[in-house]
């Protein structure tokens, strides 16, 4: 005797051995023998032979119409051999009704099971929603296979073109697109943005950290939308001086400029002028929102993205050849180098000249100065005595002869795929007269302001802390000074332009425009949230480039000096680096192998070479 059962939702089909009142021993066609329950037995047979029931059944199954069969159900539950009787006009044999048993098992959007050989037809409405759904999924399936063709040719389906940033960087993982592409990464072992950098759909591991930036905090793009052009500065007084500025050859955005003038009776006043933007750009105008919006210009290697737009740089950037609207902070300076008065004036600043760092410092370093010889420029006599200045500040500020600690700092220059990292020494004379003159404006002007009632944006740092944004001034012990606030870069920062605008307002006597309220808190916390994450994008794209720079040469081994532990900063770049098995003390020096360099994921794998210090 032969019989077909089900066995955990499949049938099968099998010779009896010998049966009892619960259960039977059976054999399967292949040899296997199993003990099969008595409940589970659907037929009883004796021709044909177990295997060839099975074979047959599956065949006739598969000419057997579903949606026909499930017209000849009705509404009511029933058996198998009942619907056999009426779908085959007689009662079915065992492969007839095998053949049926296998189809109503292998369609259930239109049976639903029911019990042992029992059913019952799915209600239309639920069956029409179930084969929607099936020839949705089946569609699905066809469209997955052609986009997964496509990804194999090194092609991008058409369907992810507009798609390729989301995926990278903010997918939603249930979606087609994102499952499609996780598939085809899986088969080809690449990561997504390897597979779309295949596919054409992205140049490169630069272009993939970018994007990455822009996809977050550039979403429609770093082109400005048509804005009004900045208002006129109005009638301002023409000053009494001529300024320089002092910045790098990229620099586009002047914002500070200096003058020296000598006093009768001996002394000198020192004029710092800072760019005013704030006179042509009103609080809540479209060109102001466009700069609350970015919030800082953002600087990496290769290019930078303005938090203003070109005509609104031109209009109020310190470049020479002409008189530029200016608030300026005059201080004067006694002979014996002590500051005795300092005040501001809105004015019209004759610009002589933009000198360029890397020229000047040619001429004008400690080098010459240590000489003590004239300094071999027409702005020679006028730098050396502002570089006086700026030493009695920094010494009243209690950081003198800091610059002989601090470590240099890199330039990179990138040209047609190739960069250029050039280390440049911190604390340089140039470098002094800068930032000393920017620390006492900031210094001085906070002091102005606070010391007014008007409100401002800070820098505070205390305890060895981290420097935060405030709106009440307070003290920045790292620089050294009892209150600062950004004010110096009004072209390149909101806080500043912000700043500036209290400035000029008690300039003129006026009201204050902002007030130390909630909304000025908010700007605070919005401003260093952002300001801190493009200096993080900035850290980024250097670290990309010094990998690169490595690729590019081909270095495999550098020296560096241990920071702590197995952390390394490598010479000739800004680049630190986990050494495998190290554990040094701070300041010592080694040679590390360099292996493992990934550009995308922005990795590089170094070993120490030799223990012994290297040069």
């Amino acid at each position: 005797m032969q019989v077909f059962f089900e066995d955990n939702g499949e049938f099968r089909a099998g010779a009896v051995l010998a049966e009892q009142p619960a259960s039977l021993h059976v054999e399967l066609p292949h040899g296997k023998r199993v003990k099969v329950k008595a409940a589970s037995v659907l037929l009883k047979f004796e021709r044909p032979a177990a295997g060839e029931l099975l074979a047959s059944a599956q065949a006739a199954a598969q000419a057997i119409d579903a949606d026909f069969l499930w017209q000849c159900c009705g509404p009511d539950e029933f058996g198998f051999e009942q619907l056999g009787r009426d779908y085959y006009g007689h009662a079915p044999d065992a492969l007839e009704a095998a053949a049926l048993l296998l189809k109503l098992h292998s369609a259930p959007m239109y049976f639903y099971k029911r019990g042992k050989g029992r059913y019952r037809a799915a209600p239309a409405d639920a069956l029409q929603a179930a084969l929607a759904s099936a020839e949705k999924k089946r569609l699905q399936a066809e469209r997955k296979q052609r986009c997964l063709d496509e990804f194999r040719a090194a092609r991008l389906p058409e369907a992810f073109h507009p798609l390729v940033d989301r995926l990278l960087y903010a997918p939603d993982k249930n979606s087609f697109e994102w499952k499609t592409l996780e598939a085809a990464c899986d088969e080809l072992r690449l990561t997504p943005p390897q597979l779309f950098a295949r596919c054409g759909a992205l140049a490169s591991p630069h272009d993939y950290h970018l994007h990455r930036f822009l996809f977050e905090y550039f979403p429609d793009g770093t082109d400005f939308a048509s804005v009004p052009p900045p208002g006129d500065p109005g009638e301002l007084p023409d000053a009494e001086v001529a300024a320089f500025s002092i910045d790098d050859a990229a620099t586009t955005e002047i914002d500070d400029a200096f003058s020296l003038t000598a006093l009768p009776g001996g002394g000198t006043r020192v004029g710092i002028h800072i760019a005013a933007p704030a006179l042509g750009i009103a609080p809540g105008s479209a060109l102001d929102a466009v700069a609350r919006r970015r919030l800082s210009t953002v600087y990496f290697p290769g290019a930078k993205i303005t938090m203003l737009p070109d005509a609104a740089i031109a209009a109020f950037t310190l470049a020479a050849g002409g008189a530029r609207a200016a608030l300026s902070l005059y201080a004067d300076v006694n002979a014996a180098g002590t500051l005795t008065a300092a005040y501001s004036r809105c004015e019209r600043v004759r610009i002589a000249a933009n000198l360029r760092s890397d020229e000047i410092e040619r001429v004008f370093n400690t080098g010459t100065l240590a000489a003590g010889g004239a300094i071999e420029h027409e702005s020679g006599t006028v730098l050396q005595q502002l570089w006086q200045v700026a030493t009695r500040l920094e010494s009243a500020r209690g950081k003198a002869e800091s610059a002989a600690e601090q470590r240099p700092e890199y330039s990179f220059y990138v040209s047609d795929g190739r960069v250029r990292i050039v280390p440049r020494e911190r604390g340089t004379p140039l470098d002094r007269i800068v930032s000393e003159l920017m620390i006492y404006a900031n210094s001085e002007w906070g002091r102005q302001l606070a010391a007014a009632g008007y409100a401002a944006l800070y820098r505070a740092q205390s305890g060895g802390g981290v420097a935060r944004m405030t709106v009440e001034p307070a003290p920045h012990q790292g620089i050294g000074v009892p209150q600062y606030a950004w004010t110096s870069s009004p072209l390149r920062r909101y806080a500043d332009l912000v700043n500036q605008r209290q400035l000029l307002a008690l300039v003129a006597g006026a009201p204050a425009p902002y007030q130390a309220d909630d909304a000025l808190r908010e700007l605070a916390r919005a401003f260093e949230f952002t300001y801190d994450a493009y200096a993080g994008f900035q850290y980024q794209m250097e670290r990309y480039w010094c990998l690169r720079w490595i690729e590019q040469e081909g270095v495999t081994t550098m020296d560096g000096a241990v920071i702590r532990d197995n952390l390394v900063r490598l010479d000739a770049l800004p680049l630190v680096v986990r050494v495998s098995g190290l554990r040094g003390a701070a300041g010592e020096r080694v040679r590390v192998a360099l292996s493992k360099l990934d550009l995308w994921e922005l990795t590089l794998h170094a070993d120490l070479e030799a223990e012994e210090a290297a040069g």
